[in-house]
């Protein structure tokens, strides 16, 4: 299970810096730094608020597959799947297949999806609300018996399979995480199917409400909470003093156009800082009772000694 998590959601770097390569090596130090757990997001164009959606993104399956070759313990996983780009047979196989190729290392992140703009641009059902948490739900009683070795037959309304089969099996038992923090459908679904939550959002106030509402939950249908294990993600712009965080700011605001008031925007947004300031904002999450981190840097994750360091902070605070 996750204790303490890498992210990787930028990959927009300075000029003449190779993608993969750089995502490669922020992998190796997240390992080499504490992190059990590496994870890209799965989306096609890039987020608001880290970017334009023009901005370069990878497919998130085949990047932890490489990854995989490149990496020896970090479990590897998509944060999170959204679940309207596939049909939930083949993630199944595809989840499966990177436990193969990471020999057994593979956790299967997954959400409803929300990025409206990324499916109508790209040609993906986008649906309701409603339909996108239904479509979730089906999902979910087709790939979990799929990857603990049943055949399915499942009819409902937004996905039918027949005597669905699914061999090889993985090497692993993978665990499911579902992603969000919706409190009436996303953790009651997470109560009911998953053996990790990741909250996406929330103060430390919040975070602490929302595993009270999934406390309820788990109460209503006979599971003990302490079987699913939560952690929070959180964004992070860190460095040895907060002039250098300051400067990986405006170097990062030069390659993507930032202006300094774009620049103090995201700064608002996200824990920034040095050591001191962002381990208190850690510190205040790990108290309202999460179990793990989940943490990215968007500014400057692709200078890797800010990835030591920020699992140098996080693990004394998690120990």
């Amino acid at each position: 299970m996750t204790r303490l998590g890498y992210q990787i959601p930028n990959f927009t770097y300075p000029a003449g810096t190779n993608i993969f390569n750089s995502v490669v090596e922020q992998a190796k130090a997240a390992e080499a730094a504490g992190f059990d757990r590496v994870l890209v997001m799965d989306h096609f164009y890039q987020l608001p608020g880290i970017g334009v959606h023009s901005e370069p993104m990878m497919e998130c399956y085949t990047m932890l597959s490489a990854l995989a070759q490149h990496t020896s313990k970090v479990r590897l996983s998509a944060l999170v799947t959204g679940n309207t780009y596939r049909n939930p047979t083949l993630l199944a196989k595809t989840i499966t297949s990177l436990d193969h190729v990471s020999q057994g290392r593979a956790t299967l992140g997954i959400g409803a999806g929300w990025f409206e703009l990324e499916h109508n641009s790209l040609g993906y059902e986008f649906g309701t609300f409603t339909d996108r948490f239904e479509k979730l739900e089906e999902a979910l009683n087709i790939i979990i018996p799929m990857l603990r070795g049943e055949e399915v037959t499942f009819t409902g309304k937004h996905y039918s399979v027949s005597q669905a089969v699914n061999s090889p099996a993985p090497i692993s038992r993978i665990p499911i995480m579902i992603g969000g923090s919706g409190e009436k459908k996303t953790l009651r679904m997470v109560a009911q199917y998953a053996d990790e939550s990741n909250l996406s959002r929330g103060t430390a106030d919040e975070v602490k409400h929302k595993l009270e509402v999934l406390d309820e939950h788990c109460g209503r249908l006979g599971r003990n909470r302490s079987d699913i294990k939560v952690t929070k993600m959180t964004m992070v712009c860190v460095a040895p003093t907060m002039e250098q965080a300051m400067a990986d700011a405006r170097a990062l605001a030069g390659v993507k156009g930032w202006s300094n008031e774009v620049i103090e925007m995201i700064k608002g947004m996200i824990i920034f800082g040095d050591p001191d300031t962002v381990g208190e904002q850690i510190q205040e999450f790990v108290d309202a009772g999460i179990d793990g981190l989940t943490i990215n840097l968007p500014i400057n994750g692709h200078i890797t000694e800010r990835i030591s360091l920020v699992g140098e902070i996080a693990n004394k605070i998690l120990n």
